[in-house]
């Protein structure tokens, strides 16, 4: 059944959130002794999604907090069933669509068409440009005058961006500057202008229409399980820290007994 709700309606990270449950329903329950010893309980299927979902989440929460005059939607369905605009942007300073990823302590390096993540090529300028040429051809298609899209890249937590070759059309940023380089955009949109590209935004039949789904209940067990996948990371922490102080304690233990030791030897 289609959703007949303003797309404003729609959160940050829902449609990875939805793909994350969806993989994780398929899981097998941890042993007590697996959960003892804080193993994860995210399927391996499910771990992409879960990522992709924190990061959409964090860059969601950055983005609700730029001024007024600006607003931000989230997980707008676009193309096949699995695809969405991750977060579309509309204010003053113009219409950007933000395609997130979440690659945490990894090291990002751009020139021009090319992006590699920890030396590793992904198609993420061209997935972003043409997120963009979709949402443009939309807007197009619905007011009387053509309306520029900017897509941007976010990247949420990376060790370092390392830009050789600015893209020619994608900004690439780190998801701590997004909401300074968006307010700092000179501007070329009135109120009225934002006003009626939101009108064509909000309405669900610019997008592909989605089943109706409990998404109060989506968010409450991604908290859930979100909450037990931390509590997993914290138990294995505090597994290897007592691992590391018995080796410590074994050491010191050692260097202890080591004049006796070195006296039976030498007796």
């Amino acid at each position: 059944m289609a959703s007949t709700a303003t797309m404003r309606e729609r959160f940050a990270g829902q449609l990875v959130i939805d793909e994350t449950l969806r993989h994780q329903a398929g899981a097998t329950p941890r042993t007590p002794l697996q959960r003892f010893f804080g193993r994860s309980p995210l399927a391996e299927e499910a771990r992409s999604w879960y990522l992709g979902a924190l990061g959409e989440i964090a860059v969601g929460g950055i983005l609700e907090r730029l001024p007024e005059g600006w607003a931000t939607r989230h997980a707008l369905p676009v193309g096949t069933k699995d695809t969405d605009i991750d977060h579309l942007v509309v204010g003053p300073g113009g219409v950007f669509t933000i395609n997130t990823k979440h690659h945490a302590d990894k090291g990002i390096w751009v020139a021009g068409r090319a992006l590699m993540v920890d030396g590793q090529r992904q198609p993420y300028i061209p997935a972003a440009t043409g997120e963009a040429g979709k949402v443009a051809k939309l807007l197009s298609s619905r007011l009387p005058h053509p309306i520029a899209v900017h897509p941007l890249l976010v990247f949420v937590d990376p060790k370092r961006i390392t830009v050789k070759e600015r893209p020619e059309r994608v900004r690439v940023l780190n998801s701590h500057e997004v909401r300074r380089w968006l307010r700092e955009q000179p501007a070329v949109l009135s109120a009225e202008a934002v006003a009626d590209v939101l009108a064509v935004v909000d309405d669900p039949t610019s997008w592909r229409a989605t089943d109706v789904g409990d998404h109060v209940a989506a968010r409450s067990q991604f908290a859930a399980l979100h909450a037990e996948v931390r509590a997993a990371r914290r138990r294995r922490r505090l597994w290897a820290f007592a691992g590391m102080a018995a080796v410590v304690a074994l050491l010191v233990g050692l260097w202890t007994l080591l004049p006796l030791i070195l006296g039976a030897l030498v007796g």
